[in-house]
């Protein structure tokens, strides 16, 4: 059952709407599992979680399968119609229970302070405010919970910096469902009020030509827990 509060706003049921990428994305995340290695990253991103979870931009569910047992509840979030019904298919063979429910990362569907942890995979890309976002996750998230991130973003030298702002400012948020390629997680993150754990840039591919999509970064942060003199 999702942890909704009954008083909270209302959140229109397709807060976005992109068909053509969503079905783009679904088939190509799938190749990616095996061909790019993304299976290992889901496994090294999810490791170790336990409790209630909430999966923000939950996409066509890839996640779930890789989820441990010590997690007692998933309530993933997607907006996107055609993904979200692809989550559910993946959400009903999962080995944890998994509510798949519609909204919108700066206006989450859920109760303050219901959750262990959260879980931001491929997402902070394609958010219309990241500052809102972050601030939501933070307000559902227990202080002391835990924040697992998985995201691209600005990298490379001049002129792959260069690029990436210029597809920015274009043609690739209209084609690639919103997706902005110049933003920087970690820092977003650190903003946001945030304490940043371990965490490591990687390249996907790993191997293979470098493209504005391929500067990642894996790791962890945290809710900062309430002081004696916040309680």
């Amino acid at each position: 059952m999702p942890l909704r509060s009954p008083g909270s706003v209302p959140v229109a049921r397709d807060p976005v709407h992109h068909p053509l990428f969503a079905r783009y994305y679904a088939r190509a995340s799938v190749s990616a599992e095996t061909r790019m290695g993304m299976g290992a990253i889901r496994d090294r991103l999810l490791a170790g979680l336990s409790g209630r979870v909430i999966e923000i931009g939950a996409g066509n569910g890839l996640n779930f399968a890789h989820y441990p047992s010590a997690v007692s509840e998933v309530v993933a979030i997607e907006p996107e119609r055609l993904l979200r019904k692809r989550a559910v298919d993946y959400a009903l063979r999962a080995e944890v229970p998994v509510d798949v429910v519609p909204g919108a990362a700066e206006a989450l569907p859920v109760k303050s302070e219901a959750f262990d942890a959260a879980v931001l995979s491929l997402v902070l890309c394609s958010v219309r405010d990241v500052p809102r976002a972050l601030s939501e996750v933070r307000r559902v998230l227990r202080p002391g919970g835990v924040v697992r991130f998985f995201e691209h973003g600005r990298g490379g030298g001049p002129a792959m910096a260069f690029t990436q702002r210029a597809l920015d400012r274009t043609l690739w948020p209209a084609l690639s469902g919103g997706c902005h390629l110049a933003r920087e997680p970690v820092a977003a993150l650190r903003a946001a009020g945030f304490e940043l754990g371990p965490y490591r840039r990687l390249m996907m591919p790993e191997r293979g030509p470098r493209l504005p999509t391929s500067y990642c970064v894996l790791g962890t942060a945290w809710r900062a827990r309430l002081s004696e003199a916040d309680a």
